[in-house]
């Protein structure tokens, strides 16, 4: 079986009996695919040309939005494809580099968002030390010390993942190459081999999530403390929204490592799928314009002046 075909089956309402609903299937996903590109485009481009915006924080943002355009972009636009076309069939070389650029992009976003709780708790905790610590210097090697982790963590669990060849059906019960699916389809040797990643996988991502999670209380106990209420509320203004962005990253991680594994299609499977690969690619964008004064302003500035024009 090295020439492997691996089927994705779409689920929504037994769409692979109906044209309609994989037309009507092609045209959410297509919605939500431009929802999404157009909003982590228009984070990215206020930014770099706001000079008001050009600080390490603003940067960081700007490479988490581009990271949720690119994990949204690795499945959402060959599933309308397929769904527009009638196609149910994805081959072994795409369905690698599908899991593996997914993994690259979402890994290198956590990593980042590890890297901007410590910015907001040196900001806001040691704002004196702030020019002295977050260095333009620092910020490039966090970056590229994120995209470095996310290669390699990728590449690991990728070829952990596709190691030895399918020995069961080439069905996968989901509308994109998913690992709980394929996983399903995989020999015991790789189940194995895909626990011991996924348990030290979990092991880092606590450490991780410890690390923020001190950065976090010792932020708000900071802010508590604060006399000045517009210094309170500007502090608020730039935290909460990176960390409703982080929840909803850990709440989306963990729907797929914590749900049952469909043997069959059916419309919870895809509405879980599209939860954790479609929603915050689309929600990060709208978190960071409601509730980050900055960006909310620069995106008024920006609107008032195509008005003028």
């Amino acid at each position: 079986m090295d020439n492997l075909t691996v089927f994705t089956e779409f689920l929504l309402m037994d769409v692979t009996g109906s044209r309609e609903l994989q037309v009507l299937q092609g045209m959410l996903f297509l919605v939500i695919y431009l929802g999404a590109l157009t909003g982590n485009l228009l984070t990215v481009t206020v930014i770099v040309t706001d000079t008001r915006l050009h600080s390490p924080m603003y940067f960081f943002i700007s490479n988490v939005a581009l990271l949720d355009l690119g994990s949204i972009s690795v499945v959402v636009p060959r599933a309308i494809v397929n769904s527009m076309t009638g196609r149910k069939t994805i081959s072994l070389p795409e369905c690698v580099a599908q899991i593996l650029l997914y993994l690259l992009f979402v890994e290198v976003e956590f990593a980042l968002l590890v890297v901007m709780s410590y910015d907001r708790y040196v900001a806001i905790c040691h704002p004196l030390h702030y020019r002295l610590i977050i260095t333009p210097s620092l910020c490039s090697q966090a970056t590229a010390g994120s995209w470095a982790s996310g290669l390699v963590y990728s590449a690991v669990h990728t070829g952990a993942l596709f190691r030895l060849p399918f020995t069961k059906t080439n069905v996968i019960q989901q509308y994109f190459c998913e690992i709980p699916q394929i996983l399903r389809i995989s020999s015991s040797d790789v189940q194995l081999s895909e626990f011991v990643v996924i348990v030290v996988s979990v092991c880092i991502v606590l450490i991780c999530f410890k690390f923020m999670f001190v950065s976090y209380v010792n932020i708000f106990s900071t802010v508590l403390k604060m006399h000045s209420v517009e210094a309170r509320n500007k502090a608020i203004s730039t935290c909460t929204p990176q960390l409703a962005i982080l929840l909803l990253f850990l709440i989306s991680g963990s729907v797929p490592l914590f749900s049952p594994i469909a043997n069959k299609s059916s419309l919870r499977n895809l509405l879980t799928a599209m939860f954790y690969s479609m929603v915050p690619p689309l929600v990060n964008p709208i978190i960071y314009c409601l509730r980050n004064r900055e960006i909310n302003a620069a995106l008024q500035k920006c609107s008032r002046d195509i008005l003028k024009s």
